[in-house]
């Protein structure tokens, strides 16, 4: 008996199709191998090998049987590439076992759902095809990034950071890099499956990687570089936000920071300052008096209640935000999206006997989304575009706030996830986005990874990991604008729906019989 891979990739086996449990736990298999591609394991092959055994499963399935196949695809790349939440629900959240794992199978409950409706779609109006199933694929990541707020995690791009493909980022962004890789995961199956007119297409796109990473969209200012301190706190999150704990917090930074003053630019991480501004003036004064003293910005993450927006709005407006003081500095930038369970609670009311230990965490409910069009840190003469956290997620986010500045700073506190690969996945996407807009990316965080990225997307100098560090880099001003910081996601968005457009029209006419004749 031929294998299930062989009916699969041959088409004289259409009417000889195994039951459908083995495509469904095949693309369950599939989709949990996925996170493997991406940090901290980095076998970027399974990126490739991931999404073909899926677009193979595909293959000769009714609509409603794909809408299966791809939610069990689905479920097992969220729960097992997402699982690095366990850490912030169960240890963080005082939440039995049981019910963190039972919240985790939820999310990928959920979050699979997005693949299966791709799946259902591409079985349902287009032919099968490597032109219809990539596009699909696009067009569904990029939904990550706004449905219910967004997810924007595990995309197939992120597996070639700093990898052959991503000499596409700077044209169309990690969303480009995408369809190239589910074009040659795609391709594959194609070959195998004896249509070899598609090596073409394949090496066209390898040879279009190459000739993208030929060009050169910003150059360096003619200015001396701009000299900067990283300070690495390792503040516990269980202690961060207790009171007695409060002023060692800042005892430690201030520790850290005294051989560094004297430098262009100081920065600490998101919330290094477990304290609303109103409540640490003097502090803030006297770090100010000191920057000033010793001709040194300070950028810091600081909770901010801005008092005239409360009067305003007649309740108390809270943000998460990153402030720049000190020599020739100013400005202040409010986070635009915060995280769901790693930075506040939806539904805070109904999950309060869910996740006991969150309700008294200041940085877990209050907060408020800061504006979208504010404008950026100004550091010794510099614009620094800045994103907290979770933001750095998002592509079009990141380039809205990179536009017309010499540097990106992001701040972050990623001691929720200590231990898992949450952390070294969201600097894989710091690497991304550097890559994308050019810029070279400052990223100072509580417990790592603290690192200096370059305009390409490299990792020049990174801190260890869950220690006390300070970071210290000289950075050069960059100046110019990539195709993808013009032009956002629209040219592989357009792209994308106009290739689904012409499978549709042109669609052979027995995909659609043969679907009236399975109803």
């Amino acid at each position: 008996m031929r294998t299930y891979f062989d009916k699969l990739l041959n088409p004289a086996e259409q009417q000889k199709q195994l039951p459908l449990i083995y495509p469904l736990l095949i693309a369950l298999f599939s989709g949990a191998v996925f996170s493997f591609a991406l940090a901290p394991y980095y076998y970027w092959w399974l990126a490739i090998l991931s999404p073909a055994l899926l677009y193979a499963c595909l293959r000769k399935r009714t609509a409603k049987q794909a809408f299966a196949i791809g939610w069990s695809y689905g479920i097992g790349l969220w729960f097992v590439g997402a699982f690095w939440l366990y850490t912030s629900i169960h240890v963080y959240g005082d939440t039995n076992s049981f019910l963190s794992v039972l919240m985790i199978a939820i999310m990928a409950l959920v979050m699979g759902l997005f693949t299966a409706v791709q799946t259902w779609l591409y079985r349902r109006f287009f032919p099968e095809t490597p032109l219809t199933f990539a596009p699909l694929w696009v067009l569904f990541e990029w939904s990550k990034t706004w449905v219910f707020t967004g997810f924007p995690w595990l995309f197939a791009g992120y597996a070639f950071t700093e990898r052959y493909l991503d000499s596409y980022a700077p044209l169309f962004g990690v969303f480009g890099v995408s369809f190239a890789v589910i074009i040659l995961a795609c391709a594959l199956v194609e070959i195998l499956n004896r249509k070899v007119f598609w090596i073409v297409p394949a090496a066209v796109l390898l040879l279009g990687a190459w000739g993208a990473s030929q060009l050169t969209f910003v150059e360096q200012k003619a200015e001396k570089p701009l000299s900067v301190s990283l300070i690495q706190g390792n503040i516990p999150q269980d202690l961060k936000w207790l009171t007695e704990y409060q002023t060692k917090t800042l005892m430690i930074y201030a520790q850290l920071s005294r051989t560094e003053w004297g430098r262009d630019l100081i920065v600490w991480p998101e919330s290094s300052i477990p304290l609303f501004q109103t409540d640490i003036e003097p502090f803030l004064d006297a770090m100010n008096a000191q920057a000033k003293k010793t001709g040194t910005a300070w950028v810091t993450g600081i909770p901010y209640w801005d008092l005239p927006e409360s009067k305003r709005e007649g309740q108390p407006m809270y943000y998460n935000s990153i402030m720049a003081t000190g020599d020739e500095s100013e400005g202040l930038y409010k986070k635009q999206r915060l995280v769901p369970f790693g930075e506040y609670i939806p539904l805070s009311g109904l999950l309060s006997w869910v996740l006991p230990a969150l309700q008294n965490d200041p940085s877990m409910s209050g907060f408020s989304r800061g504006a979208s069009d504010q404008k950026p840190l100004s550091v010794k003469h510099h614009d620094l575009g800045a994103a907290i956290c979770y933001e750095v997620a998002y592509p079009n986010l990141t380039r809205r706030n990179a536009q017309q500045s010499d540097f990106l700073v992001t701040v972050s506190n990623d001691a929720w996830f200590t231990g898992t690969a949450g952390p070294l996945q969201h600097l894989q996407m710091v690497q991304m986005r550097a890559k994308e807009n050019g810029r070279w990316f400052i990223r100072a965080t509580n417990t790592g990874v603290t690192a200096f990225i370059d305009h390409h997307g490299h990792i020049v100098k990174q801190a260890p990991m869950d220690k006390e560090a300070v970071l210290r880099g000289d950075l050069p001003a960059m100046q110019g604008e990539t195709l993808y910081m013009r032009l956002s996601d629209w040219p592989i968005l357009a792209f994308s729906l106009l290739l689904l457009i012409m499978g549709w029209i042109y669609r052979p006419r027995k995909v659609d019989v043969s679907f009236k004749s399975r109803r």
